[in-house]
C-alpha cells in the first residue's frame, strides 16, 4: 500500500509556525538537537514508514495472527520489519537517555509517530505499547527496575502491552477481578483472565512485558484497591538475564474487524509471578502515566489513517476520467474529465485535507506542551497537555475514519473492494475511536474533569495563549468569534451544571467536537499567515479557503446542540428503548 511520509508538512509547522528550534534551545535536553539532526530524523523515519512498513499494510491484513500450540506467529515479513524498527532505535526516540533512550522531543516523536501509524498501524501498535511502557516504568519504577527493563524496552529487545480490560468491567475498572496474591519474596502470584489486550503474545521479540492491573487480596473495594505489576513473559534475573517461563498463556486470539496485523488476546493469569509497580492500591495512577501516551498516540494514529486515505483518495481522483465539467468540457481530446472536476469530489477532498492538516498542527502544539512540562516543570503546559489529551484522542480518530469514509467514497465501487486498499484503511482507522478509552468517555473526561471541574479557568488560559500567535488577517475575524463562541458555551457548560448532574455527560461529544474544530480553525488562521506563494503555500490557503467558508460553520449548530439541556436525553423511560 503506497504512501508518502508529510515530511514538508513536518517541516513547515516546526520551522515556519512554531519555529521550534527557539523553543528547543531553551530546554537544556535539547539545546544541541540541530536543525540538520531533525531533518535527518525526519527523512530516515519516513522511509522506514513508506519503503519497509507500508509494503507489509496489506499483507498483514490478507495473513493475520495465528495462534497454534500457546504461540502466536506474526504475518509474514512482520519480524524482519519490527527488527529494523527497533535496531535504528524508533522506540527509544523521547526515551530517557539515562538507559538507553535518545531524549528527543515529544513534539518530533509525534510526527515519526504519524508516518508509522499512516504506513502500517498493525505493526507499529507492537512499537506504541512499547514505547507505553516505558514511560510507565520509568515514571513509577524503582531503581532495580528501571535497569533491568528499560534499555531492553527501548531497544524492542522486549515488548510492552498493558492488561487492563476484563470481560465484565469495561471501563468500570473498580469491578476488576484479577487477583494479587503477596509471596513470601516480595513479588506477586497473579490470577485472572484479561481481553483484548494487543500485542500480549508475539513473535517478534524474545520476552513481552506485561503492565497488568489486579487487586492485592484484602484491598479496597473499587478503583482505590486497584495496583498495578510487572507480569513478563520470561521472568529476569538480577541482571536482566532471561529466567523461567511465568505463569501466563494466551488462550485465544480475537477475531477484528481490522488491525489484523496486529496480535489481540486473551490473556490467561494462572499464579504468574508479578512485581508491584509504583506503591499499592496505586495501580491506576501509574497506568495513566502510559494510558495517557497511549491516547496521544492513538490520535495520531487516526491523523496517520486519515491522511493515508487522503492520499489515495486524491490520487485517484486525479488519474480517474469519468463525466464532464458542469461548466464544459476540461480535457476535450479525452473521452471524459477527471473526477476533480466535479465539486462533490472536491468537497470529499478538501474535508479530508482540511481536517487532516489542521489537526496535524494542534496535535504537534500539544506535544510541544508536553515537552514544557517534562523539561521545563511548567505547571501551566502541563494543565495544557492534560486538557488537550482527550480532544487529540477524541477528534482526531473521529475525523480519521469519516476521511477514510470520503476516499471510499471517492472511489466509489473500488473503494468497497479489497484490490484498491481503501476498505482496509477503514476497518483499520475504526478501533481507534474505541479503545485506549472510547471516544464518548474521552468527551466526559473533557468536559466533567478538565473544564467543568475547574471552571473552564484553564480552557481560557489556552485560548488566551493561542489568540497571542500571529493570525492571517483574512481569518483572524472567524477565529476570533470561534474563540468567543467556545468561551460561550463554555461558561454556559459551568453554570448549568450546578444545577444538572447529566449535563456533562449529555453535550460531552458535541463540546469536544467544539473545540477540536476551534483549534482547527486557529491551526488555519495561523499555518496561512505562515504559507509562502509556492505551490505549497498557495494549496495551505486554498484549503484555508474551504475551512472557513464550508466547515467551521457546522460549529453554530454545535453551540446550538450544547445548549439543550440533559433531559431530551435522560426523561425517555429505559422501556420504551426496546419499544
Amino acid at each position: 500500500m503506497e504512501y508518502t511520509a508529510r515530511e514538508r508538512d513536518a517541516d513547515f509547522l516546526m520551522n515556519k509556525v512554531f519555529k521550534i528550534q527557539e523553543n528547543w534551545s531553551q530546554i537544556d535536553a535539547y539545546s544541541e538537537l540541530s536543525s540538520d539532526l531533525v531533518k535527518a530524523v525526519l527523512a530516515e523515519g519516513g522511509r522506514l514508514a513508506a519503503e519497509v512498513m507500508a509494503p507489509l499494510n496489506e499483507v498483514g491484513d490478507a495473513h493475520g495472527c495465528q495462534l497454534e500450540d500457546g504461540e502466536v506467529t506474526t504475518p509474514p515479513g512482520f519480524k524482519e520489519a519490527f527488527a529494523e524498527l527497533t535496531q535504528g532505535g524508533w522506540l527509544g526516540l523521547s526515551g530517557n537517555p539515562a538507559f538507553g533512550g535518545q531524549g528527543m522531543p515529544k513534539s518530533l516523536a509525534g510526527l515519526i509517530e504519524e508516518m508509522f501509524w499512516a504506513a502500517n498501524s498493525s505493526l507499529f501498535l507492537y512499537g506504541s505499547l512499547t514505547v507505553g511502557a516505558c514511560l510507565s516504568i520509568d515514571a513509577h519504577g524503582s531503581a532495580e527496575q528501571k535497569r533491568i527493563y528499560l534499555d531492553k524496552l527501548y531497544s524492542g529487545q522486549w515488548t510492552g502491552a498493558m492488561a487492563l480490560t476484563e470481560s465484565h468491567a469495561g471501563t468500570d475498572l473498580g469491578m476488576m477481578r484479577t487477583k494479587a496474591e503477596p509471596r513470601a519474596d516480595g513479588s506477586y502470584s497473579i490470577t485472572g483472565t484479561k481481553i483484548f489486550i494487543t500485542s500480549g503474545e508475539h513473535d517478534m521479540a524474545e520476552n513481552i512485558v506485561h503492565l497488568t492491573l489486579a487487586r492485592i487480596t484484602d484491598g479496597p473495594r473499587g478503583t482505590k484497591g486497584i495496583s498495578l505489576f510487572i507480569v513478563p513473559k520470561f521472568v529476569p534475573d538480577d541482571v536482566g538475564a532471561l529466567g523461567p517461563r511465568n505463569g501466563w498463556s494466551s488462550g485465544s486470539l480475537e477475531h477484528k474487524m481490522g488491525i489484523k496485523g496486529s496480535a489481540t488476546s486473551v490473556i490467561n493469569y494462572d499464579g504468574a509471578q508479578g512485581f508491584l509497580l509504583g506503591e499499592e492500591h496505586q495501580g491506576l495512577a501509574a497506568m495513566f502515566t502510559m494510558m495517557n501516551y497511549e491516547r496521544l498516540s492513538v490520535g495520531l494514529q487516526g491523523l496517520g489513517a486519515g491522511d493515508l486515505a487522503y492520499q489515495h483518495s486524491a490520487r485517484y481522483a486525479q488519474d480517474r476520467v469519468q463525466g464532464r465539467a458542469a461548466t464544459g468540457a476540461q480535457n476535450p481530446d479525452a473521452e471524459a474529465d477527471t473526477l476533480l472536476v466535479h465539486p462533490d469530489v472536491r468537497r470529499m477532498l478538501l474535508t479530508q485535507r482540511a481536517y487532516t492538516e489542521g489537526c496535524r498542527a494542534f496535535a504537534f502544539f500539544a506535544g510541544m506542551q508536553l515537552d514544557e512540562a517534562k523539561h521545563k516543570g511548567d505547571e501551566r503546559a502541563d494543565r495544557f497537555g492534560q486538557l488537550l489529551t482527550p480532544v487529540v484522542k477524541a477528534f482526531l480518530t473521529d475525523k480519521g475514519l469519516e476521511g477514510a469514509v470520503m476516499a471510499q467514497q471517492v472511489l466509489g465501487g473500488h473503494g468497497y473492494v479489497k484490490e484498491w486498499g481503501v476498505e482496509q484503511i477503514v476497518r483499520d482507522a475504526r478501533i481507534a475511536q474505541i479503545y485506549e478509552g472510547t471516544n464518548g468517555i474521552q468527551a466526559l473526561d473533557l468536559t466533567g474533569r478538565k473544564v467543568v471541574r475547574d471552571g473552564g479557568k484553564t480552557l481560557a488560559e489556552l485560548l488566551q495563549v493561542l489568540a497571542g500567535f500571529d493570525i492571517d488577517p483574512d481569518f483572524k475575524e472567524p477565529v476570533d468569534q470561534a474563540f468567543a463562541r467556545l468561551l460561550r458555551v463554555t461558561q454556559s457548560l459551568v453554570a448549568r451544571s450546578n444545577e444538572d448532574a447529566n449535563l456533562a455527560g449529555a453535550v460531552a461529544t458535541d463540546f469536544l467536537d467544539l473545540m477540536g474544530m476551534t483549534l482547527c480553525a486557529w491551526a488555519w488562521g495561523v499555518m496561512t499567515q505562515c504559507a509562502g506563494t509556492d505551490d505549497f503555500g498557495e494549496a495551505k490557503k486554498q484549503t484555508a479557503r474551504f475551512f472557513f467558508a464550508r466547515l467551521l460553520p457546522r460549529a453554530v449548530g454545535l453551540e446550538e446542540s450544547i445548549l439543550a439541556d440533559s433531559d431530551v436525553l435522560m426523561d425517555m423511560p429505559e422501556a420504551l428503548f426496546t419499544a
